[in-house]
């Protein structure tokens, strides 16, 4: 059996205001810093070493990597590597706004699709924002025609399941201990893959800041289970739909779309 530790990073002061945060370079605010240091911690004392750290290039997961196996007492143990497949779902002309305002301008039901739906991306960025992103430092290694102006959540997949067979799932076929430092969607977007979860169900899966999700795999990496190291999963609806105060009408969405909100 081998066994994958997925963390998402810790909170930022985007994601603590409610704010689209996609490939905007947040970094860490204190509560996150602590949570990074939590899980460390957790992850020593469950008995995890790490023989090689994945990670996006956003400062937000490269500095939770960090500060993780800092608190693991092993700061220079784990090969670190970072890619921009690992980056955030881009949230196109979403980023930077508040949630609540994003409702109340696009309406309930258009943001749920937008934002939990499996292949429907938000409004791209305009040309000039786009001009930004591809001439920013932190990718320019990377084909201009590849940097996303917004993405679905098949989108994501699309981006990040290269690196996954290319360099994570090699070393873990090796034997390597690993530790998968990165964002909301991209380990949904994995979750989706690994288990096969339909385009309709992927809207109940989340992934909580700072807590430690492992996942088990047994031959050909098939997942056997997934489960966080301290607290229940979070994986279903009523999370989500507490998460964001309208129970009813994300279970309503869900009908109309013919889903069991128990799923």
């Amino acid at each position: 059996m081998s066994r994958v530790v997925f963390l998402r990073h810790g909170q930022s002061s985007w994601n603590r205001e409610r704010r689209f945060t996609g490939w905007v370079d947040v970094p860490l605010n204190a509560a996150g810093r602590r949570q990074a240091e939590q899980a460390g911690r957790l992850l020593a004392g469950k008995g995890f070493r790490f023989d090689v750290g994945f990670t996006s290039v956003l400062s937000r997961a490269s500095e939770t990597l960090d500060i993780v196996l800092a608190s693991m007492g092993t700061p220079d143990a784990a090969r670190i590597e970072s890619t921009w497949r690992l980056n955030e779902r881009h949230y196109g002309v979403l980023q930077g706004v508040p949630k609540a305002e994003a409702r109340r301008r696009y309406g309930e039901e258009q943001m749920f699709r937008w934002v939990r739906s499996f292949d429907v991306a938000p409004p791209p960025l305009s040309g000039e924002e786009l001009a930004k992103l591809r001439t920013d430092p932190l990718y320019a290694d990377v084909d201009r025609r590849d940097l996303p102006a917004t993405e679905s959540l098949a989108d994501t997949l699309a981006r990040t399941l290269p690196f996954w067979e290319d360099s994570i799932a090699p070393a873990v076929r090796a034997g390597r201990s690993v530790l998968v430092v990165s964002h909301l969607n991209c380990v949904r977007a994995l979750i989706r893959h690994f288990e096969d979860v339909s385009n309709e169900s992927i809207a109940t899966v989340s992934v909580h800041t700072g807590e430690p999700f492992v996942i088990d795999f047994g031959a050909d990496l098939v997942p056997l289970r997934r489960y966080y190291l301290r607290f229940r999963p979070h994986l279903a609806l009523t999370r989500l739909a507490r998460k964001v105060g309208r129970r009813r009408k994300a279970r309503a969405w869900l009908a109309s779309e013919g889903v069991s909100s128990d799923a």
